[in-house]
């Protein structure tokens, strides 16, 4: 099993490593408020327990040069983020930088036995170009409700054949370290908050809108998941009592009228029906079409595919304008898949909600586009689990 930190004052330095970088220890010293030997004591510790290195000498401040300290080189963590449709895994080093990344195309409803493996084999091609030895921890995110205790999925709409399978237990048997697994969403939102747009921001929503529409609630600075793990599954608050049916068996749900799936559905109708010419020709030329077909068609000029972007827009800001009413985070981050449509879909969002949320809660709200693309998510998943070793607590 991996090193962890023997108590808190080891834990509150590790973290400052891993998120500010290497200090001397005069500077960490000053942040976390330790006599001289009491901070030597612990970095002395923490050296011996291979989760820090001494790092060189700092510029002189007058005395004797103080030594820098660093996260080991030699500490990796491994995120891995299953989505419905693909699957990335990354390892980073202590600072949570990626040293390597794969992603394959998968399907997650062929169930968890093949999912994990397939995650496993692309964590084996990292490990064999030398990316990582020992594993301190690995985060997992999984594309439905999750029990954060438990580690597992609970009853998910989109992933037939994986309720109350034990991803956690399993894959800790697997990798022999430390493993977390949360919700996809949460996990892209730790994501943005470690190395994305919200650094800088405490109170956030990160929107992703991908096969499905999940929402990532960030209070400062700490994920909220709600009392059984279900907060932000804004994908099932129904908007139209006549809408299409949603897989989780009610009608009118957002992610019905405006996740990856409907949006796929919409274009083949609006293809069939001789609507759009350019999606038609992309249907015959590919038997399918998805939202990228649909950016393409808008892009290239497509009425109907604006018109199915800007309404899809008009579902998302109206669900939006609500959170952002009743929340008031500092920035909303729109990520995913279909988020991908870009600023015709941005424009429609901020349009609504600015309109129809308190002006209180609006005046100094960015709504803004991921810029972390398909990162986020293995980043975010190493946080999550590098916040748990780093945490001094051995539960």
């Amino acid at each position: 099993m991996a090193a962890r930190p023997d108590n808190t004052h080891q834990a509150r330095l590790l973290r400052l490593l891993r998120d500010e970088g290497a200090r001397s220890r005069a500077e960490l010293g000053e942040v976390v408020q330790l006599s001289r030997s009491k901070l030597a004591l612990e970095l002395d510790r923490l050296v011996t327990l291979g989760l820090v290195e001494s790092a060189g000498l700092a510029v002189s401040r007058g005395g004797r040069r103080s030594g820098i300290m660093r996260v080991a080189s030699r500490v990796r963590f491994v995120g891995i983020d299953i989505g419905a449709t693909s699957i990335d895994v990354a390892v980073t080093n202590g600072e949570l930088e990626v040293l390597g990344h794969l992603s394959t195309p998968a399907d997650v409803r062929d169930g968890p036995a093949i999912i994990l493996d397939q995650a496993l084999e692309l964590l084996g091609k990292l490990r064999a170009k030398g990316v990582a030895t020992e594993i301190n921890g690995a985060g997992i995110g999984l594309p439905g409700p999750v029990s954060f205790r438990e580690g597992m999925p609970i009853a998910p709409p989109i992933m037939p054949g994986w309720d109350r399978f034990p991803v956690l237990e399993a894959m800790s048997q697997e990798l022999r370290c430390p493993v977390l697994v949360d919700n996809d969403v949460n996990v892209m939102a730790l994501g943005e908050s470690h190395a994305g747009l919200a650094r800088s921001v405490d109170n956030f929503l990160l929107v992703k809108i991908g096969t499905g529409i999940g929402c990532g609630i960030v209070v400062n600075g700490e994920i909220y998941r709600g009392v059984s793990g279900s907060a932000g599954d804004i994908g099932h608050i129904r908007v139209d009592d006549r809408g299409p049916t949603c897989s989780c068996g009610n009608t009118g749900c957002l992610e019905a009228l405006f996740g990856g799936t409907a949006l796929a559905r919409d274009a083949v109708v609006a293809a069939r029906s001789g609507r759009s010419p350019f999606l038609a020709e992309r249907l015959s030329e590919t038997g399918a079409l998805t939202a990228q077909d649909v950016a393409a068609a808008a892009t290239a000029g497509d009425a109907v595919a604006g018109q199915m972007i800007r309404e899809g827009g008009r579902h998302i800001g109206k669900v939006l304008a609500s959170l952002v009413s009743f929340f008031n985070p500092g920035l909303v981050i729109i990520a995913g898949e279909v988020a991908d449509l870009g600023h015709i879909l941005l424009a429609q969002i901020r349009s609504v909600v600015y309109q129809r949320s308190l002006p209180l809660a609006t005046g100094n709200l960015p709504i803004v586009l991921s810029e972390l693309g398909g990162t986020a998510g293995v980043i975010g998943a190493t946080r999550l689990i590098s916040d748990h070793v780093f945490s001094g607590t051995h539960a």
